[in-house]
């Protein structure tokens, strides 16, 4: 009979089918002995059945263990090796539900994580204070505990939000195993069920082995994790050295491109050509008056004059819009701006690309000021010295040829001395010609004939350069008259006299524009020109239809300007009057009858007879 046993056992029959043998003992009629030896025989073969299948319930609970840490060595991600351990462990303990906390070291708390099985949004975002609820206590004393009933088991303290979301979970039975990483407790791994359940010693350990396994693996995941962050930190670190070292490099070689062009004789439009290629876009570079010395600065408006000015307090590029502004100042005085429109430059270029304009111009500056004394010393000699030895070899060397017709300006202007010589020097050098500063004036002597157009010109951008207004007169030197220089400076000089004593600050103008003025002060006293350009027109129509203009012109202001006097006087009738004053108007234009137009006619009228009578003519014997 314990072959039958043995037979059930190695068939791992069912509990029941070992009642077979002792039942047909005593049916067959056994002696007691012999049932009793049975069931003996029984009670050892289901020790031996219980004891089998506990080592394969167990073989199996330590290959899903195994098959959990493979799974869990594969996961990378925190995330899916956290959501792995709550799955398995529901799945080991066939429970309604698996759920983990981690420790929130910044809040001294616990918090849900993970869940499998929960239907409660308030359950899944539960935190548990250490010590509070079941949870908080194994993560308060790292110890394993179950409840058959949560509700009625008082070694737990019951804190209302903690209560309310477990009833909202229906859960009953509760089995939690603290996630250890040596001594420290990083978390809580929970199997739960909606019914009264005893958690039997067997599974408590279950659970806590794959604690033990989860515990490892969050901290693998956590430090590749970490170690991924830090590879891309360090990656990024890398790549922002690299293009901080690209960056660098493409500054220093525009830089070396860009001194090397002014070595080279290079200006400042070429140092804007270097820019825009490295960098593109549309660069405009101001002076210090915010005129464009390369580019276009139309349409930046006043915002770039308040950025120029925070580049030059900053030390830096700044940023408005699509531009991208470089100011450099010396002394504190603005010296030049580059406006640079693009969506993304390099400031470190356009920075240094600043730098060597302002470079640039402080040289220029500074020849231009060298070569200003020189050619200022020899206009001053010119005015003061006209006889010294040398001038004209000293003026050759210069590129200045006294031997042609030059025309010598004065221009009077308001204090601002060192921007107004500068101004006059550039003149001068553009010109050819030479320039001087002598107190509020400065001193031009430029190639050319015009003298009156030539002042007009020189107050008007002088005035614009000052922002104040510079008052100019001008007079001519005829070729080949070098030492006329001092009297033309002489007669420069009451020409601005004059236009600001007849309260016209800011204009230009030479003795001939001044009229009988320009005839008072004018150095040659050119009465026929005067005369010419006051009357000429009338003298002209008189000499070539043998008509009587002048003669009519005389009698009419002898008269008071009386037309039928004038008829009276000259014997003719009062229409033939009107007619030929009518042909003066068309000759010398409107306003000929205004009270200063009529005094420079009369004193014209009064010098052409003059002329006439000392050439032995008479006015009145003109044709009438």
């Amino acid at each position: 009979m314990p072959g039958r046993f043995l037979e059930l056992l190695a068939r791992e029959a069912s509990a029941v089918e070992f009642e077979g043998p002792v039942v047909e003992a005593r049916a067959a009629g056994a002696d007691p002995a012999a049932v009793e030896e049975l069931e003996r025989a029984k009670v050892e073969a289901l020790k031996v059945r219980g004891l089998l299948r506990r080592r394969a319930r167990r073989e199996a609970e330590l290959s899903a263990l195994y098959d959990t840490a493979g799974d869990l060595s594969a996961l990378r991600d925190l995330d899916a090796v956290l959501e792995a351990i709550v799955h398995r462990a529901r799945q080991l303990l066939a429970a309604d539900t698996a759920y983990l906390t981690l420790h929130d070291p910044d809040r001294g708390d616990t918090c849900m994580r993970v869940t499998d099985g929960s239907i409660s949004a308030r359950f899944r975002s539960l935190r548990l204070a250490m010590g509070a609820g079941l949870g908080g206590l194994v993560a308060q004393t790292a110890i394993p505990y179950a409840t058959a009933d949560y509700f009625a088991d008082d070694r737990f303290r019951h804190e209302g939000h903690i209560d309310e979301a477990v009833t909202e979970e229906g859960l009953v039975a509760i089995l939690g195993v603290p996630l250890l990483l040596g001594r420290r407790v990083i978390g809580v791994l929970f199997a739960a069920d909606r019914a009264a359940r005893p958690f039997h010693q067997d599974e408590v350990s279950l659970l806590g082995s794959l604690a033990a396994h989860a515990a490892v693996a969050i901290d693998n995941a956590r430090l590749l994790q970490e170690t991924r962050h830090a590879l891309e930190e360090l990656s990024q670190a890398h790549r922002t050295a690299r293009e901080h070292a690209e960056a660098v490099e493409r500054a220093a070689t525009a830089h070396d491109r860009m001194t090397s062009l002014v070595l080279r004789g290079g200006g400042i439009e070429d140092v804007a050509a270097v820019v825009t290629d490295v960098l593109g876009g549309e660069l405009t570079v101001l002076d210090d008056l915010g005129r464009p010395l390369a580019g276009d600065a139309a349409g930046f408006g006043a915002g770039v004059a308040e950025a120029a000015q925070a580049s030059r307090a900053l030390g830096r590029t700044v940023r408005r819009g699509d531009l991208r502004i470089a100011s450099v100042d010396v002394g504190g005085a603005p010296l030049c701006t580059l406006v640079l429109r693009s969506d993304d430059a390099d400031e470190r270029i356009l920075e240094r690309a600043a730098l060597v304009c302002a470079l640039l111009l402080l040289f220029r500056r500074s020849v231009a000021e060298a070569e200003g004394r020189v050619r200022g010393e020899l206009l001053d000699d010119l005015i003061s010295r006209p006889d010294s030895p040398g001038l004209r070899d000293r003026a050759h060397r210069l590129g200045v040829d006294l031997s042609a017709p030059h025309v010598v300006v004065v221009a009077r202007h308001e204090g601002q001395r060192e921007r107004a010589a500068f101004w006059a020097s550039s003149q001068a050098a553009l010109g050819r010609g030479l320039a001087a500063g002598r107190g509020d004036e400065v001193v031009l002597l430029v190639p050319g004939a015009e003298a009156g157009p030539l002042a007009q010109r020189v107050a008007a951008e002088l005035s614009a350069s000052l922002r104040s207004p510079a008052t100019a007169g001008a007079a001519r030197v005829g070729p080949g008259r070098a030492g006329d220089v001092a009297a033309a400076y002489r007669e420069a000089r009451r020409c601005a006299d004059a236009l600001v004593a007849l309260g016209r600050p800011g204009d230009g103008a030479s003795a001939a524009e001044l009229g009988f003025v320009g005839l008072l002060i004018g150095e040659g006293r050119d009465v026929r020109g005067f005369v010419a350009a006051t009357l000429g027109p009338v003298i002209e129509y008189d000499t070539r239809r043998g008509t009587a203009l002048a003669a009519t012109l005389v009698t009419y202001f002898g008269t008071g300007c009386s037309p039928s006097r004038t008829a009276e006087a000259m014997h003719i009738h009062v229409n033939t009057v009107t007619q030929r004053l009518d042909r003066v108007g068309r000759l010398l234009g409107d306003g000929w009858q205004e009270p200063d137009r009529a005094l420079e006619l009369q004193l014209a009228l009064r010098l052409h007879r003059l002329g006439r009578t000392g050439a032995g003519e008479s006015a009145g014997s003109a044709p009438r």
